[in-house]
């Protein structure tokens, strides 16, 4: 079968509608550059305009004779050229700036925030001017719950469906529709994050915090990114402020179509769901495990001991990234429960990478009934999701997926040690960037960053993070011949 010709004017149009949104974006954080003004007040506008301008001329010769018609090639090469496209611009405030001179640290930062990662290679992060920090958490926020999906909600002003654009972001198993239209859909979806990260703000506030760390500490944990304006992280705050950026974290890596009934009142739904529950279930096991552990072993209090796990935990799953306490300096033992939560990830439909918890529940029971099944060859015994069958193709679909994460992190682990790296930074940093976490193990832990890493080290950890955001298959596939033939 001769697939249709690719209609790369389309793929243009939208990059660069994309790139006059990431513009504005951009300028949004010219107050807090005016108001705390000490260098490089107006780089942000600068390099909004130059962003907004270059994508405006994209879609403006791209306008003519447009078919405007999206079709699957054309979605997959959109939403990986659009996280591509928009790291690279939005390395342009880091470098304008003077903060982060080198294009390959510049770009490292920006795919790092986009993806929402949350790996830096920033060594002092405070000595950074208010708006190039506003803008690093900004970067998270809009690829927290992705520009795609912001963009679905807006092409149908342009006369554009944005059905094959949701399908591409967010791939393999994906949340229930909300609406009818995917339009709704994903304006729904939007309104709820935007909704949690000012609730957010206002109780960080309450807590002690001014209104710019508020705001970029909501930003990254809705998003589960990471980045902080403290080189201490959320160490550097409060007891209270803690505990609020945990149950934000927990909301951030819940389906955000959960979130929708509950504002709905159909709060039942929620334990009925079998996801959000096992997700419940793995917070709470490994929280009492490590800070019993903790407190027999490390000798910290009871609620400081409990405070740490369960921060640490929440981080790890939903794959945030902040840290409140160094786990490297925790018992050697321990570093297996951490090591074993960067493969969890969180519901599916939330902010958060990782395999997310969905999978992991149809891996676990695929692998029971089999056993079952060897009892029973000729019994029909199918795997149960929320009281439904489950495809078999589904099934599949989530047997490949597990078998290319664990493909892609043992290869990635193996080209990071050919860099000279030791084995556990080689594995924390493979691991790190691909499950989207931040912090990793050995000089990439949690009180390290990646700024030691050799250049081809951070490009090939850059395409890792790609990977991850965009779980796998939206970008491997374009690496196969077929994808490109005409």
């Amino acid at each position: 079968m001769t697939l249709p010709k690719i209609n790369f004017r389309i793929i243009l149009y939208i990059l660069g509608f994309l790139l006059m949104l990431e513009g504005i974006f951009m300028v949004t954080g010219m107050p807090f550059s005016i108001i705390y003004c000490k260098r490089s007040c107006y780089v942000l506008l600068i390099s909004g305009c130059i962003t907004s301008g270059s994508g405006f001329l994209v879609w403006y010769l791209a306008r003519k004779n447009l078919n405007k018609l999206i079709g699957r090639r054309e979605a997959y090469l959109i939403v990986t050229g659009a996280w591509i496209v928009i790291s690279l611009f939005g390395a342009l405030p880091y470098i304008m700036s003077g903060s982060i001179p080198g294009f390959t640290d510049a770009f490292f930062e920006t795919i790092s925030g986009f993806t929402t990662t949350g790996a830096s290679i920033l060594q002092d992060i405070e000595i950074l001017p208010k708006g190039i920090l506003f803008w690093r958490a900004m970067t998270h926020w809009i690829g927290g719950m992705g520009i795609i999906v912001l963009s679905v909600a807006i092409l149908p002003l342009l006369g554009i469906g944005g059905m094959q654009l949701f399908i591409a972001e967010m791939p393999g198993i994906t949340p229930d529709k909300l609406h009818p239209r995917i339009t709704q859909t994903a304006k729904r979806l939007w309104l709820i994050y935007v909704m949690l990260t000012l609730v957010q703000t206002l109780l960080l506030m309450t807590g002690g915090m001014d209104l710019f760390d508020a705001l970029c500490h909501a930003f990254a944990t809705m998003a589960t990114g990471g980045f902080s304006t403290k080189n201490a992280s959320l160490a550097a705050f409060s007891p209270f402020i803690q505990y609020v950026t945990i149950v934000f974290m927990i909301l951030a890596g819940t389906s955000f179509t959960l979130h929708y009934l509950m504002i709905r009142g159909r709060i039942r739904e929620l334990w009925r769901n079998e996801e959000y529950r096992y997700y419940l279930y793995i917070l709470s096991i490994f929280t009492v495990i490590l800070a019993l552990l903790l407190l027999l072993k490390a000798g910290t209090g009871l609620e400081q001991s409990f405070r740490d796990a369960l921060f640490q935990v929440v981080s790890i799953i939903t794959t945030t990234g902040f840290i409140t306490s160094d786990y490297e300096t925790w018992p050697g033992y321990l570093w297996i429960f951490i090591f074993l939560l960067m493969f969890v990830g969180g519901c599916a439909g939330s902010t958060g990478g990782g395999i997310k918890v969905a999978r992991q529940i149809l891996l676990w029971k695929n692998s029971g009934l089999e056993l079952k099944r060897l009892m029973h060859p000729q019994g029909i015994i199918p795997v149960k999701f929320n009281g439904k069958a489950v495809p078999q193709n589904i099934l599949l679909l989530v047997m490949a997926f597990f078998l290319f994460y664990i493909f892609t992190f043992v290869i990635g682990t193996f080209i990071m040690s050919l860099l000279g790296l030791d084995f556990r930074t080689a594995t924390g940093s493979t691991l790190s960037a691909l499950g989207n976490i931040g912090p990793g193990f050995g000089s990439v832990g949690p009180v390290y960053n990646y700024a030691h890493l050799p250049s081809f080290g951070k490009w090939f950890l850059s395409f890792l993070m790609l990977l991850g955001r965009l779980e796998l298959f939206t970008v491997l596939i374009l690496l196969t011949p077929g994808f490109w033939k005409k």
